[in-house]
């Protein structure tokens, strides 16, 4: 396995659901900080950054380091969890997938329950479980086993299990939490390669915390850096699987990084968009348009920080988001990176001021 998958096989597998990023964050620190300087926030999101060779706009890449998962509500009497979920779930995609207990004595595996077919009533299989019904498995025989031997309580985290797999097709990778720690590998190649390169910038690589939850570690790391300009790099549906009209989801695996127009968190900035799409065009960077109606990323709050941020949202085309596995294409990772490195290259103090007045 070359360097590159290696480093996406850690960043994907890695636990780090909402407000329990923190194996994220070490993995990113092992990465990226011989290259630059290290801050954080008060919520847990970590700053990493970069000065140019001149006095140029500060330029924040945000990505969050959370993955949807779960948290210990209780422990049944028979030692069975009820949790409750750390960001959007549907229901559909929850029962019998396997998972992974974050306790105080360790990791522990589990699995969401489910009833067989075979007790199921012609009416029953035809009905969503709900959530509040579901429970996880993980072998206790008891509420005192559960807490005493395995060491679970109430508030441990429990994320979802799946292993990095490169498909039969070697430019599809299949894991969890692409959502979006394909953003984190990105944001964190890009402060390495910066390190060899002359830019009149400075670039704050931002992993954030909580934002699967309300986009909260993209308002407090706003806070700290105060930023100029601002990039969201996140994943967005891919509208090329059976089911989804171009009119739902228009990217496709494959095509090269996905421009934002709209997304409801966000109208971007006209101008930093058209500046993006002529840096793309006169570097023949594949890219795509993408939409998104039906949720947002960092930059809904990050562009009204203070007087306002202009912001733009760079996505990788992912399958299957917010379930336990998901699809992307290596050629839209190495697209965004190389647009990304552009951008910065490009950017300077007149520039900016072009976008902004």
């Amino acid at each position: 396995m070359d360097k590159t998958l290696v480093w996406l096989k850690k960043i994907s597998e890695v636990p780090g659901v909402s407000g329990f990023e923190q194996r994220v964050k070490d993995l990113l620190l092992e990465k990226v900080n011989n290259h630059v300087t290290v801050s954080y926030d008060k919520l847990g999101s970590i700053i990493f950054e970069k000065e140019g060779q001149q006095p140029g706009p500060k330029i924040m890449l945000a990505s969050h380091m959370d993955e949807i998962g779960f948290m210990v509500k209780n422990i049944t009497k028979e030692g069975f969890i009820k949790f409750v979920t750390l960001g959007g779930w549907w229901e559909q995609v929850m029962l019998g997938q396997k998972v992974t207990l974050l306790s105080a004595k360790g990791d522990i595996p589990g699995v969401i329950g489910s009833k067989p077919p075979h007790v199921l009533t012609p009416e029953d299989r035809k009905k969503v479980v709900q959530k509040r019904e579901m429970y996880i498995d993980v072998g206790a025989s008891s509420e005192e086993e559960a807490k005493v031997k395995f060491g679970i309580r109430p508030g441990d985290a429990i994320v979802p299990y799946s292993e990095f797999t490169v498909m039969a097709n070697e430019k599809l990778l299949m894991a969890k939490a692409w959502d979006n720690r394909i953003g984190c590998a990105i944001m964190a190649e890009v402060m390495e390669q910066l390190a060899l390169e002359k830019h009149s910038n400075t670039v704050y690589g931002v992993g954030t915390v909580q934002e699967e939850v309300g986009l909260r570690g993209a308002t407090t790391s706003a806070g700290v850096v105060n930023p100029d300009l601002s990039f969201a790099i996140d994943t967005c549906i891919a509208g090329d699987t059976p089911g989804i009209s171009e009119d739902q989801a228009s990217s496709k695996l494959g095509k090269g990084v996905a421009i934002c127009i709209y997304d409801a968190s966000m109208i971007p900035h006209t101008k930093l968009r058209d500046l993006v799409i002529e840096i793309a065009n006169e570097n023949q960077i594949p890219y795509q348009l993408q939409f998104t109606e039906g949720g947002g990323t960092d930059a809904g709050r990050i562009h009204v920080h203070a007087k306002g941020v202009p912001s733009l949202v760079l996505s990788i085309p992912t399958r299957y988001i917010h379930s336990h596995h998901s699809i992307i294409h290596q050629d839209d990772y190495q697209s965004a990176i190389k647009l990304l490195m552009a951008i910065i290259k490009k950017l300077d103090a007149t520039i900016y001021n072009k976008l902004v007045n």
